[in-house]
């Protein structure tokens, strides 16, 4: 881990507060109560094939290719470049690491060097009565050293904060690729949706436009009423109404597309990418319960904020205690500054300062409590975050079987409408039935297609899904701009 250094150095004397560790989890013998299948329903159509799950399984740090997109995979590689927040989170790691760095310095003697003259008319009062006053010059060169021990660790433990701060930074890194990789991919999965959803709808509109004329025809013919002509007017108008509905979600899919790869809506480009391009992921490596604490990128920053809350209580405590200080000047005083480095211009001095709080009002003691307090309040919101991941998973595990089954429902509710609307239309044009029937076997075809497609696009939706419950693999990827991608990898061993 790269705040390593840090944790040396807190070793090498001693430091109040307390020394962190990461909160124990009790992690579950599996994420659901129930036993899930070892493989999920499979339907003979593309994208129904069975997922197995694959307990124990790694996670590959590039997921999305899994779903044998060139696609998909451009258009992640193109958002991890262009994607604004990944900038300002890599220059807020930069930061981070910056003031981790600068706040090492306090391990090291300060010096500073100084230089000054001045020129200036005294009394001759102070020699003797009646002495005339005269004017002088001083000049003087010294190099001054300071010095804090920190005896009591207080540096220790703020330097060992900045460095946990860093490193929680680090990982909001990771999951904001894995949030970009995520929110890129479900965004592409429900356009491709949605351009069938409207394919679907406009098949439909051409049938019912068929329809209509079939049906003007016996209305002149004097076989069908006017109320026919007008019934499916409306029912063609009905079908047309929903289209206006899809073409907006089409287009704020386009424009999100467009954001998340760093392009302007007006610039969006729509991609090439149908769900029939898509292969679902058949072989699913589904991660321990007790490894995925090390892998959620937001749990692992979570833990580094407890790590900071943690040092901040050694840092209040350290404020209550003693303070030594040794300091030092050296260098040369003169009338002439020519002179400066002459024989017997030279100046030094040494001191050594202990400073003791002794009162302040409360302050100190307020401040340790406020610290404990924060520390508090980081560790309820870890064994949240904990507790919402595994639901994440236990989520999108149990989609996985239930997508599987509506898919084979609604495939066969497909297929049985498709059938019993063809026998209705036949029915229909021999005059055994009435129009209310036709109207109503229509709209179920419509109705069974459109939930077809987007059952669907749950499958590939929820795969995805699934794979950011995980963590998305992070540990077997180096992402541009985090730091000391292989202390991360060995961290997760640890723990």
């Amino acid at each position: 881990m790269f705040i390593a250094s840090t944790i040396v150095m807190a070793g090498n004397g001693c430091a109040v507060g307390p020394n962190f560790q990461p909160p124990p989890v009790a992690a579950p013998g599996a994420y659901t109560r129930e036993d899930l299948p070892a493989q999920t329903q499979a339907t003979d159509v593309a994208g129904g094939a069975a997922q197995r799950l694959e307990p124990g399984g790694d996670l590959p740090g590039e997921w999305w290719r899994l779903f044998g997109s060139a696609t998909l995979e451009g258009l992640i590689k193109e958002a991890m470049a262009n994607y604004p927040d990944i900038a300002a989170q890599q220059a807020a790691l930069r930061t981070a690491w910056d003031v981790f760095r600068a706040g090492e310095g306090a391990f090291m003697p300060q010096l500073q060097g100084n230089t000054s003259g001045s020129r200036e008319q005294q009394s001759g009062a102070g020699v003797g009565p009646g002495y005339p006053g005269y004017i002088t010059n001083i000049f003087q060169a010294t190099v001054n050293v300071s010095y804090t021990l920190d005896v009591f660790g207080g540096e220790r433990r703020l330097v060992e904060g900045l460095g946990a701060q860093a490193e929680a930074q680090n990982f909001q890194l990771e999951a904001s690729y894995l949030t970009l990789a995520s929110n890129l991919a479900s965004s592409a999965i429900e356009l491709a949706s949605i351009r069938e959803q409207i394919a679907v709808t406009n098949e439909i509109i051409a049938l019912e436009e068929k329809q209509l004329a079939t049906i003007r025809r016996q209305f002149e013919l004097g076989s069908r009423t006017r109320a026919d002509v007008l019934q499916q007017q409306s029912n063609l108008a009905t079908v047309r109404a929903t289209l206006p509905a899809l073409q907006q979600q089409r287009a704020t899919a386009e424009h999100q597309l467009a954001v998340l790869t760093g392009r302007l809506p007006s610039d969006a480009v729509s991609p090439d990418l149908d769900l029939s391009d898509l292969t679902l992921p058949a072989d699913l490596p589904i991660s321990l319960p007790s490894e995925l604490v090390a892998q959620r990128p937001d749990i692992r920053a979570q833990t580094a904020v407890l790590h900071q809350a943690s040092a901040a209580i050694g840092v209040a405590t350290a404020n209550m205690l003693p303070q030594l200080t040794l300091s030092g000047a050296i260098g040369g005083e003169s009338l002439r500054f020519g002179n400066l480095l002459q024989p017997g211009s030279g100046v030094w001095n040494l001191a050594a300062a202990v400073g003791q709080p002794i009162f302040a009002g409360g302050t100190l003691r307020a401040r340790r409590r406020a610290a404990i307090d924060s520390y508090d309040q980081a560790l309820a919101q870890y064994r949240l975050i904990v507790l919402k991941a595994f639901q994440n998973v236990a989520d999108s595990l149990t989609a996985l079987d239930n997508d599987a089954q509506a898919l084979k429902a609604e495939y066969d509710a497909v297929n049985a409408a498709k059938s019993s609307l063809e026998l209705i239309e036949r029915q229909y044009d021999a005059g055994a039935i009435n129009y209310v029937s036709l109207l109503t076997a229509q709209q179920t075809y419509q109705q069974a297609r459109i939930a077809y497609v987007r059952a669907l696009a749950s499958r590939f939706t929820d795969t995805v899904t699934l794979f950011q419950a995980l963590g998305g693999g992070w540990w077997n990827r180096s992402d541009p701009g985090t730091l000391h991608a292989a202390d991360a990898r060995s961290s997760r061993v640890r723990h």
